[in-house]
């Protein structure tokens, strides 16, 4: 009996759908992203072999009616709500057994044949008693225009909580808000020029270094530099000084132990120097003027030597280059016979040379 009800509501449907068929529809690209509304009366066919009660089982075959509101996802998807309400009577005694519908489904339109659709989804029904179902359905669409279409869907409604298979019949208006959007007509292709013979260029040189663009992997090199066959500045390598790694470190009185405070110049120096092994530093030691000239040589010497030994030690700066000269009191930073002057010149100073590269000038 259930399937025989459902065999008939898809019968019932199919001629609707196949009278309005042979008019023009929508394509699927018109429908998407629009939402839409719909007014539609159902007949409905309550299944007979319901048993919770009588008055349930027992309701006539009777007319509804319901809105849905929806909006299109993509070209294919939908959903949808609906709200149904069905004139039922009793084949009992011949009462009311009015009820409602509540509905939530998803629609999938076929991609060749877009005016028609599956339709999936949950229903709530109140009739005499409240359920909860399963829908299954099929439906088509037929659209006058861009905005206003026809429909008609057969529905199978399969009871979850309760055992029974209902089956309903929708006819309806639906109406797209919105505007679909619109395809430009191609632009027709203009006729072909008649072909004329380029002259013949010279090969283009955009930096002027004297390499054709075609063979020059540098662009835009500098005009006053030399370039190789690539087009590429030449640079040549040269030792030279560098001043923002050069250091000066101050002693106690004849002392060569460098003190606490100052050893991290030592560590910085050592860092650079492991950075770029082709550095040399010229480490001069220095003493003040006091006491005896010889003994202050030694003493300058020993404070040079102190500062490679940590270069050497806890760096493992090769001793090839580095390069510690005592100066004693020949070079003093500040001149007199004054305390703060003794201070000044009781000191190392290390200067780094490094390898840096030159651009050859033209």
């Amino acid at each position: 009996m259930k399937l025989n009800k459902t065999f008939l509501a898809v019968a019932m449907a199919m001629p609707l759908c196949s009278g309005v068929a042979l008019a023009d529809t929508a394509s699927a690209a018109d429908m998407k992203e629009r939402a839409f509304g719909s007014l539609f009366g159902e007949f409905y066919m309550p299944d007979t072999d319901k048993t919770e009660s009588a008055a349930w089982n027992y309701m006539e075959k009777d007319w509804g009616y319901g809105v849905e509101l929806g909006y299109y996802l993509t070209e294919n998807w939908a959903l949808r709500a609906e709200y149904a309400k069905l004139d039922l009577q009793s084949k009992l005694n011949g009462s009311d057994a009015d009820g409602k519908r509540i509905g939530l489904a998803a629609m999938y339109h076929l991609s060749d044949m877009p005016a028609v659709y599956l339709v999936g989804g949950l229903a709530r029904l109140d009739a005499v008693q409240n359920t909860t179902a399963f829908n299954v359905g099929i439906g088509y669409k037929h659209f006058f225009n861009q905005n206003v279409a026809l429909f008609a869907e057969a529905n199978r409604y399969e009871g979850i909580d309760e055992t029974y298979a209902d089956a309903g019949i929708k006819l309806g208006m639906t109406y797209l808000f919105g505007t679909a959007g619109t395809k430009a007509a191609p632009t027709p292709a203009p006729a072909p020029a008649p072909v004329v013979a380029a002259p013949v260029a010279a090969p283009a040189d955009s930096d002027a270094d004297g390499v054709v663009d075609t063979a020059d992997n540098c662009a835009d090199t500098p005009a006053n530099h030399k370039v190789d066959a690539q087009g590429c500045t030449v640079y040549e390598e040269k030792m030279a000084a560098v001043g923002d790694v050069d250091i000066e470190i101050r002693f106690p009185f004849d002392s060569a132990v460098v003190p606490a405070d100052q050893r991290a110049d030592v560590e910085g120096l050592g860092a650079f120097m492991q950075r770029f092994p082709e550095s040399t530093v010229m480490i001069e030691g220095h003493a003040s003027n006091t006491g005896n000239p010889a003994y202050n040589m030694k003493l300058s010497q020993r404070r040079a030597n102190t500062v490679a030994e940590m270069l050497k030690s806890n760096f493992n700066i090769d001793a090839s280059r580095i390069t510690a000269v005592g100066f004693g009191v020949t070079k003093p930073r500040v001149e007199g016979n004054t305390a703060a002057a003794h201070a000044a010149n009781q000191r190392i100073e290390a200067k780094v040379t490094a390898k840096i590269k030159q651009p050859v000038l033209r």
